[in-house]
């Protein structure tokens, strides 16, 4: 076992750091396919691209020049899939360039490492066809998948796969990381605890965007407190949740441009149509994440107000706004904030199958309204 070798990005995670550290070249053993677990900014993507370049420069000639490669992302024996689809990891991004590449020999390393992001959003056919690698696999191949959320990835992948553990960044970790970064303190803390250990997350709702989401997010929340659904508080939310796509969309037309001036006129309509996809599907992406983020604080919200009704103030997440946080908690049934936790937790469930997103908070509002006036 590799013990004095520790990997980047397992450095606080003593179970990945174990089963890892068993598994690097050139005394290790590495098994066919992980798992990867852990919330993002745990640290997993950069243990898959350390883990990838210690299995790709084994035996190489020069070490430094392969992982130097594997981090830029320009390895011929590194495959790195991210999902195309709005929601889904989809087929076209597992059959041909992980299932159909897998089989063929290496390019130049003694190895060829496949790395899946967002695993447990693969839809059947991708497992399927996934599963057929993961049961014969190549002697020379290894799949590394990524996934913040392992309850979801389809027992019969999971089950293939040695599980490996990120544990989420402690909150006071994660404070004195955004403190460094120029943060106030107490925003700081505030966000680091609404990130429930997922240090991208902090940072997302520290710059001003993520402001301006928390400060939408709890409009939504109060308002059917205060019996002014009738307001319609979802209705901004949505509109910035559309428009968290545009950042993503501008480098994509900056990639389309410059795409097309390498590529022959008979090419371009084809051109075109991918790249009208892409944009779509990262246009959705974008807009999907931001009103999940949007209703993952609303019901942190309602949590803060359970954690006050049971008297326990000191475990609120919102540290910043413990006098509102207060003012709602104020001769309210810790058993309705519970409930009201369950039904926003639903509305997140419910808009994962596409269901139509102002529809869903529409009806969340109002059945949040009646809830708390019963």
């Amino acid at each position: 076992m590799n013990e004095t070798v520790t990997l980047p990005g397992t450095e606080s995670h003593p179970h990945a750091r174990a089963v890892l550290g068993a598994a690097l070249p050139p005394g290790g053993s590495p098994s066919h396919a992980y798992l990867f677990c852990g919330p993002a900014g745990s640290g997993k993507r950069t243990a898959a691209r350390a883990f990838a370049g210690a299995l790709l420069a084994d035996g190489a000639p020069d070490p430094a020049s392969v992982l130097a490669r594997v981090q830029r992302g320009s390895h011929p024996d590194l495959t790195w899939v991210v999902p195309s689809g709005a929601h889904d990891l989809l087929t076209g991004d597992i059959a041909e360039p992980v299932v159909a590449a897998a089989p063929h020999t290496p390019f130049e390393a003694r190895r060829r490492v496949f790395v899946i992001e967002r695993a447990d959003t693969m839809n059947e056919e991708a497992a399927n066809r996934l599963l057929k690698t993961l049961e014969e696999p190549p002697r020379h191949a290894h799949l590394v998948l990524l996934t913040e959320r392992p309850g979801d990835v389809r027992p019969t992948i999971a089950s293939r796969c040695q599980a490996v553990r990120f544990d989420p960044r402690p909150a006071q970790e994660i404070a004195a990381r955004l403190e460094r970064d120029g943060v106030d303190a107490e925003l700081a803390a505030a966000c680091a605890a609404l990130a429930l250990g997922d240090l991208q997350r902090a940072r997302r709702l520290a710059a001003p965007a993520g402001v301006r989401l928390r400060a939408l997010a709890e409009r939504f929340a109060r308002a059917p407190l205060a019996g002014s659904v009738d307001e319609r508080p979802w209705r901004e939310l949505l509109e910035l949740a559309r428009m968290a796509g545009e950042p993503a969309v501008a480098e994509l037309e900056r990639g389309r441009d410059d795409a097309l001036e390498l590529v022959a006129r008979r090419d371009r309509r084809r051109l075109e149509t991918e790249h009208g996809e892409r944009v779509r599907r990262a246009r959705r992406r974008a807009q999907t994440e931001t009103l999940d983020l949007a209703l993952a604080l609303i019901a942190l919200w309602y949590r803060d107000l359970g954690c006050i009704a049971f008297g326990a103030p000191e475990l609120v997440a919102h540290a910043d706004r413990r006098a509102e946080l207060q003012a709602d908690a104020a001769d309210r049934d810790g058993r309705v904030a519970r409930r009201a936790v369950e039904l926003v937790e639903e509305t997140r469930r419910r808009l994962s199958v596409n269901v139509t997103e102002e529809l869903a908070c529409e009806a969340l509002a109002f059945r949040l309204e009646e809830l708390w006036s019963s």
